[in-house]
């Protein structure tokens, strides 16, 4: 009998190189069966909406929590292209208390980039994997409603144009979606409750707003930084793991562009969404390392601890 060594040394090394693929998937067993059926809400947001290898894999990370059984909500701002096209329509782009200033005009191509631009972008890349992704913008069947916002700076009240503040979410359109295994994605605009126009509307403030009123059990944001740094800048030392009441002492002394994701995660928690997580989103497949890997890459804010649990911990 003749033995092809050769042969027994390939089916030895297909089962070397299986054998970590094989555990990854049972790691990730615990947190696929915690969160199966769940909603989940995703700010996609900074340097992963302008690089191509992380938009790319941004839109497989969504896709697999789908097919994982989990239902997807992202939720989209556009900064940086809306800046572009200010730039090229003549209009100078202005910020007043970490907000865009949104005059009529510029209302106009913030509309046509994030409705027309970034959405369109995004689902197109999402339905490379199959027909799942169903763009809408917050006017759409009311989804948000908005009211003028006027941010209060040196104790006066400073009017920056079409800024939205969200008053009201309705979730019928998203949950129809939902329900019939699409992938909802969804531009940061709102109606409006009063004026008959249109608004601006933060990208982190609304999808905390959307997480909270569809009890999704996470929100997800994604920025350009690690998560929430301990003592920056003299520690790069990123906070894992805080609460609600910690992450609200910490807020008066966090940088600007942090405030609005840290405000969102803490008005989640506070108002039923499980967990929130900053996490980095310059890093490929972010996403599924946050959500199923026992370490986690990022900062999450989880509810206070009742009364009645406090108890039982002691």
């Amino acid at each position: 009998m003749t033995v092809n060594h050769s042969e027994e040394r390939k089916s030895s090394t297909r089962k070397h190189t299986a054998l970590p693929k094989a555990r990854i998937l049972i790691e990730a067993l615990p947190w696929l069966t915690r969160h199966n059926g769940k909603t989940v809400v995703i700010k996609f947001g900074g340097n992963a909406m302008v690089n191509e290898e992380l938009k790319a894999a941004f839109a497989q990370d969504v896709v697999f929590l789908r097919q994982a059984g989990l239902k997807p909500v992202v939720v989209h701002g556009g900064g940086p292209q809306i800046s572009a096209a200010l730039d090229r329509h003549g209009i100078v782009s202005e910020f007043k208390a970490g907000l865009r200033v949104t005059t009529e005009d510029a209302m106009d191509v913030v509309r046509m980039v994030l409705a027309g631009q970034v959405q369109r972008e995004l689902v197109g890349l999402l339905n490379q994997h199959g027909p799942l992704a169903v763009g809408m913008t917050g006017e759409d069947a009311h989804t948000i409603t908005a009211t003028k916002h006027q941010p209060e700076i040196d104790g006066e009240l400073v009017d920056i144009g079409r800024v939205g503040e969200i008053t009201a979410i309705d979730t019928g359109a998203i949950e129809a979606l939902l329900a019939d295994g699409r992938i909802p994605v969804v531009s940061s605009i709102a109606r409006s409750q009063d004026d008959g126009h249109v608004y601006n509307v933060n990208a982190d403030t609304a999808a905390a707003a959307l997480a909270a009123a569809l009890g999704a059990e996470t929100l997800m944001v994604l920025t350009d930084v690690e998560g929430l740094y301990e003592d920056w800048p003299d520690s790069d030392e990123v906070i894992s793991r805080l609460t609600a009441s910690e992450l609200e002492k910490l807020l008066p002394e966090l940088a600007s562009g942090m405030v609005p994701k840290m405000e969102g995660c803490l008005h989640a928690v506070r108002n039923g969404v499980t967990t929130a997580r900053v996490i980095d989103g310059r890093v490929q497949h972010s996403i599924l390392l946050e959500i199923f890997t026992d370490e986690g890459i990022g900062t999450m804010v989880v509810p206070d601890a009742r009364p009645d649990e406090q108890g039982d911990a002691e």
